[in-house]
């Protein structure tokens, strides 16, 4: 009876490490991969994640095999089953030649995709709208370069006075709390569209995680991505500045509405008309080739 008494402390707590791990593994199996890539809605961010999982199951089965070899060697040589230790040095070209030529192999077959996946990433042909990007302290400046659609793109105003210190707003009552601006960037699905970044005071970075692409914006100096959302991924996609770009760097977002290639013609021509009645549509600009 005492020694039950004794260890009952000791069967309380185990019983309570038992629960807390049935409760961590529960939690993380409906995660449902949480943790994970996501896939995103882009021909390049489904790309990007189809590499990204492959390069991960070539890592699990390394260690699969690296850590089964080292498991099996200390249960089957350990020093309880009579294992003795060889002072004596083996050597074996073959083995040698094997875990040399097994790696290379693996490498070889990691850098095909990679490579090719770098290649599309950088493909500007076929472009079907460009729209130029500045980034400001603090907002964005879309161009339509060819269509006479220009616009800034900035914080929207319920988030920015939420945000002001002392303003008694909650954010949580605030929808989209800064990630939502006072003009979205629209553009079509299905569309191969190249964006061309730069920036007029310091360096931004343009950044939607759903497109699977980032791009930095530099002063005097244009980078460019292309991006192509799947047909039918019609919706509203949020981002930001990326790169620490001032003491507003976090009030910067970016938020692109895509529609379908008939919802944007009626857009643009709306926009169009409303520009060239306010006397603000851009010139045409040159794109660069």
């Amino acid at each position: 009876m005492s020694f039950h008494m004794k260890n009952r402390p000791a069967r309380r707590a185990f019983q309570a490490a038992f629960v807390s791990l049935f409760a961590l593994v529960a939690s993380v199996a409906h995660a449902e991969w949480a943790l994970n890539m996501t896939e995103g809605v882009s021909i390049l961010s489904k790309e990007i994640y189809g590499l990204h999982m492959e390069i991960f199951w070539w890592c699990v089965g390394i260690g699969v095999v690296v850590f089964g070899v080292m498991i099996y060697s200390l249960i089957k040589f350990r020093k309880s089953q009579g294992a003795q230790a060889d002072t004596k040095l083996v050597h074996s070209t073959k083995v040698e030649i094997v875990w040399t030529v097994i790696p290379i192999m693996i490498l070889v077959a990691m850098a095909v995709p990679t490579a090719r996946g770098l290649i599309k990433i950088e493909d500007m042909g076929d472009v079907a709208l460009n729209i130029k990007v500045t980034g400001y302290q603090w907002k964005w400046e879309y161009e339509y370069l060819n269509h006479g659609v220009s616009f800034f793109s900035t914080l929207k105003a319920d988030s920015n006075a939420a945000r002001q210190l002392g303003s008694g707003v909650d954010p949580a009552t605030v929808p989209n709390y800064l990630l939502d601006v006072d003009n979205v960037l629209v553009i079509p699905a299905g569309t191969k569209i190249r964006f061309l970044l730069t920036a007029q005071d310091v360096i931004h970075a343009w950044w939607v995680p759903a497109f699977g692409m980032k791009k930095d914006a530099i002063p005097g100096y244009v980078n460019e991505i292309w991006v192509q959302v799947d047909a039918d991924k019609i919706g509203t996609y949020r981002g930001q500045c990326a790169e620490l770009c001032g003491q507003d760097h976090a009030f910067l977002p970016i938020v692109v509405e895509v529609k379908s290639p008939a919802d944007y013609d009626v857009w643009l021509r709306a926009k169009q008309a409303d520009q060239k009645l306010a006397g603000t549509a851009s010139p045409t600009a040159v794109i660069p080739q």
